[in-house]
Formats: structure tokens, C-alpha cells, sequence
């Protein structure tokens, strides 16, 4: 029987080690990852967990015991450094070397880091890890004040997570808006509004300089003075492992519709590759969203053990902000409008990106047949009336022309 050896155990790669055993592999399993907790959920780090809402039983993907009832084993606390694809074998920190017939790499994403003084500093927290998200909590409490570094979804989510717990919160962007890179300027412009409400300061065009003992320097001169300091600008591919053993990479490890490098014993899973989206005409993207990893868990599951491909799905993801749900289906490049449907004022409403009378992308706020519609269209590439699209009146399903 042939071995499977998955590094990283994260959602992408607990989830291949269970989705093996689920489509029939019987062959040894070795999941090892460098956290010395079993697979977990990374999104409610930035919420339920920092609140108090959630403990570790409630973020594991499955229960300890579930491994060692599968057959996997799982190795945590351990860090890969080189692969030898022409052996097939991979060396670890501690100096054991572990042989392989297949390798999966689901290797994640790491955080990025600011070229400024004191950007090394010990004391600067990052939103990655369980324990991360610890020495965040411990930051958080009536009086304190949180800054945060970046105006992405993961830093607005900590925001209002602080202002949950009592603590004061600054958002510093160095763009003329939040969620500049990733959202519309209407729904920016939505979420600027509602974290200013709930007492959340929003700093835009703001260019860090520096962080001090007393919060942080910004090229203007003003030093924002925070107890504790989030950084949070953006994450980059842990690619090192996979371009060291010569695997093409390129902002993340290439890979095809089923996961498979360039290697054909080695596939890539989750935020750390450079993927074809079908559903948009084969575009070469880099994904960071918990569907993406499931998505290419299954890709690289079916193939290995020669089961059909899965059908492509819909890229989407999703943020939770205060009593604000945003689902976000599908991607806008190559958009030429926009269709808003329902009023932002209201808080509930979706904005629709079109490429003529197709959809492209929706993003949803408390709006789930909205976000449910629109992915439905985007995956049938359906063409829509955009005037009907635009009144909340007429129903998802009747949005589309006639055939």
C-alpha cells in the first residue's frame, strides 16, 4: 500500500487526511504540522475566540481521538525543511526523515511584514495562530486601546471584537479606504460608517513609519498611542519548502484542477497556491478562504485515489462584524459595473459586479438569498436582467432572461 504524507496541519490538510479515509484510501497517513494542536478552524480567532465565545474542543475540525481512530498519524509540533522529490523524502528540524509515495503540501500563508523601524519588535501581535489569537486576548479589556495595523477583514474583525470586550480600537490604513483590495468602495464605505458608529477610530491614508514603546509613528508625525499593536497588512504564500525542491511557484505553488504540481507525486492545498478558477475561464489565482482549502482537500483527495474530480465550485468567503454577516461569492476582475440591490442604510443589501448581463461577484451584508442567488448564477454563468437585479422585490430566482 502506498503512503500519503501531508505537511501542514491545518484545515487543508486535516481535511485531505480525513477526505482519504472517507473516499476508500488504505494505504499509512502521516499529517504533520507545526502547532502542537491538532487541525482547527482559523476564522473565529478573529471573533468567538477572542470574545470568550468559543474554546478549543469548539475550533478543533475533529475530535483528538479522531486520528488515532483513522489510522493517521499525526504529528504536530514539527517543522518540515527540505524535500528531496527525486527520493522521495522529507527532512525535518529534528533531524527525522520521512519517506513518501505521495506528498501533499498545505503549507498556509504567513503573515506580512512592514519594512519599518521596530517592525521586529516582540511585543507587535499577528492574527495567525491559536497563539496568536492568545496573546491578543490577553491584550484586550475595558480601558485598553488596540491598534490595528491594516484595514482588512481580519483587522476590522478584531476591531469590533475588541470593542466587544470593552477595549478602545484604532484601524490605520495606508489606502484612501478599508478592505481597499478586496471589497467595492460602496461596501468600504458601508463598513467604515458602521465601525465608526460602534466607537471604532478609522485612520485612511495613513502610512506607517515606525512602532515605538508608545504605539505607532505615522509618516505625517502623529504617534497613535495604543496599549497593543495588531499588524495585520496582508498575508504571503509559505512557498519556500516547495520552490526550494524546484516546484514552479509564482505568489504561491502551482498547481492544476487537481492539485498536482508540476511533481506528479506532490499536489499543493489551501492559501499557499496559485490555482486555476474554472468558473472564471481558468484565471491563475491565489485564494485565502476556508472553501478554497476544503475545495482543494477534495481536488487532491479524489486524485490520489483515483476517484472523479469534484465539480468545480464558486470561490467565497465570508466576515462576521457585529451583527454584520458579508458573503462574498465569486471574483470581480473584468467587472464594467456595478448593481446595487436593497439600501446599504438599511443593513441589509448586495452589490453585484457584471460583465454585461453576467454576474461576476456579489457581496452579500445580511442578505443570504442574495449571496445564495448570486453564487447559483455565477457557477451557471446565467444571464441576468440587471433592472430586475437591482429591485429587491423580484425574487433571485427570477432575475435571470429567458432562455
Amino acid at each position: 500500500m502506498s503512503k500519503v504524507l501531508i505537511i501542514g496541519a491545518g484545515h487543508a490538510g486535516g481535511s485531505a487526511a480525513a477526505l482519504l479515509r472517507q473516499y476508500g484510501f488504505e494505504g499509512e497517513i502521516v499529517l504533520a504540522g507545526e502547532e502542537t494542536a491538532p487541525p482547527y478552524q482559523r476564522p473565529p480567532l478573529s471573533k468567538a475566540w477572542l470574545k470568550g465565545e468559543a474554546g478549543l474542543d469548539d475550533l478543533l475540525l475533529r475530535p483528538e481521538s479522531f486520528y488515532a481512530e483513522q489510522a493517521i498519524e499525526l504529528r504536530t509540533g514539527v517543522t518540515a525543511t527540505a524535500i528531496d522529490a527525486a527520493g522521495k523524502t522529507v527532512t525535518f528540524a529534528d533531524g527525522t526523515v520521512e519517506a513518501y509515495d505521495v506528498l501533499i503540501l498545505a503549507t498556509g500563508s504567513m503573515a506580512r511584514k512592514l519594512a519599518v523601524p521596530g517592525a521586529d519588535r516582540a511585543d507587535l501581535l499577528e492574527l495567525r495562530t491559536l497563539e496568536d489569537a492568545e496573546r491578543l486576548k490577553a491584550a484586550l479589556a475595558p480601558g485598553k486601546r488596540l491598534a490595528v495595523v491594516g484595514g482588512g477583514y481580519v483587522g476590522l474583525e478584531a476591531a469590533a471584537s475588541a470593542r466587544a470586550l470593552g477595549a478602545e480600537a484604532v484601524v490605520i490604513e495606508r489606502m484612501d479606504r478599508v478592505l481597499a483590495r478586496v471589497a467595492s468602495e460602496i461596501l468600504s464605505t458601508f463598513f467604515t460608517d458602521y465601525h465608526r458608529r460602534h466607537g471604532v477610530e478609522i485612520l485612511t491614508g495613513a502610512e506607517v513609519t515606525g512602532f515605538e514603546d508608545e504605539g505607532v509613528r505615522l509618516a505625517d508625525g502623529r504617534l497613535i498611542g495604543a496599549d497593543a499593536v495588531l499588524v495585520g497588512v496582508g498575508a504571503l504564500a509559505r512557498e519556500s519548502l516547495a520552490r526550494a525542491a524546484g516546484l514552479p511557484c509564482e505568489n504561491g505553488v502551482t498547481v492544476d484542477q487537481n492539485a498536482r504540481t508540476a511533481d506528479p507525486s506532490i499536489y499543493a492545498i489551501g492559501d499557499a497556491t496559485h490555482r486555476p478558477i474554472p468558473v472564471h475561464g481558468g484565471l491563475m489565482h491565489r485564494l485565502e478562504s476556508v472553501p478554497n482549502a476544503l475545495e482543494q482537500a477534495k481536488q487532491a483527495a479524489a486524485a490520489i485515489v483515483g476517484r472523479a474530480a469534484p465539480a468545480p465550485e464558486v470561490p467565497w468567503f465570508w466576515s462576521d462584524q457585529y451583527d454584520l454577516k458579508l458573503q462574498i461569492a465569486g471574483l470581480p476582475f473584468d467587472a464594467d459595473r456595478q448593481v446595487v440591490r436593497g439600501d446599504p442604510a438599511s443593513g441589509s443589501f448586495a452589490v453585484f459586479h457584471m460583465n454585461g448581463d453576467r454576474i461576476l461577484c456579489v457581496e452579500a451584508v445580511n442578505a443570504p438569498a442574495e449571496f445564495m442567488g448570486g453564487r447559483q448564477l455565477i457557477g451557471k454563468v446565467t444571464p441576468v436582467d440587471a433592472g430586475l437585479l437591482a429591485d429587491p422585490a423580484t425574487s433571485m430566482k427570477a432575475v435571470a432572461k429567458p432562455v
